[in-house]
């Protein structure tokens, strides 16, 4: 299974796609999307082709994605939720399955704990996916979510009643 994980920004959305054979990741390709306009409107055009372009290149069978969280600023947060709905679009336009997943739980889910910094995500990333450098950060956390995703799909399907169902999923 194809999982892209997508790490939303307004100016720098953050890609990752890894292949899952049973317990085993393998990396593929990460990048940005890196806007270059400078009204919101032209931004979040960007990112949609962006999306869409990567989800033709790699053909991902699911897509996940980082919850919008509250930081200071309210403005930084719809600015930060209208391109994770670009990038969400982008992913439906092409019939694929969208997960989300929370900041906490991605850095649970790929260091141990959800109080991780940035650069023990960016060691596990690579670690776990055995790469040589470190993904650009945005690029890493791209890669924890798939990586998140990678490991919740697989405990939900070890229990019992839940084939099928997947926490996260959007609805």
């Amino acid at each position: 299974m194809r999982i892209l994980g997508i790490d939303p920004g307004s100016r720098i959305t953050g890609y990752g796609v890894i292949e899952v054979e049973g317990r085993q990741s393998q990396y593929l390709a990460s990048g940005c999307i890196r806007t270059s306009c400078d009204d919101l409107p032209g931004r979040l055009k960007e990112i949609f082709e962006g999306i869409l372009e990567i989800t033709t290149n790699y053909q991902p069978a699911e897509m996940a994605i980082e919850q919008v969280f509250m930081h200071r600023n309210a403005d930084s947060a719809l600015k930060l939720g209208q391109a994770r709905g670009a990038a969400i679009c982008a992913c439906v336009t092409q019939s694929l399955p969208v997960s989300e997943y929370s900041p906490r739980a991605i850095k649970q889910a790929v260091v141990g704990g959800g109080g991780a910094s940035k650069e023990q995500v960016q060691h596990m990333v690579c670690s776990i996916l055995s790469l040589n450098a470190s993904p650009q950060e945005d690029a890493a956390d791209a890669l924890a979510v798939a990586l998140c995703h990678m490991q919740m799909s697989q405990g939900l399907a070890a229990m019992p009643g839940v084939q099928g169902k997947r926490k996260g999923r959007l609805r």
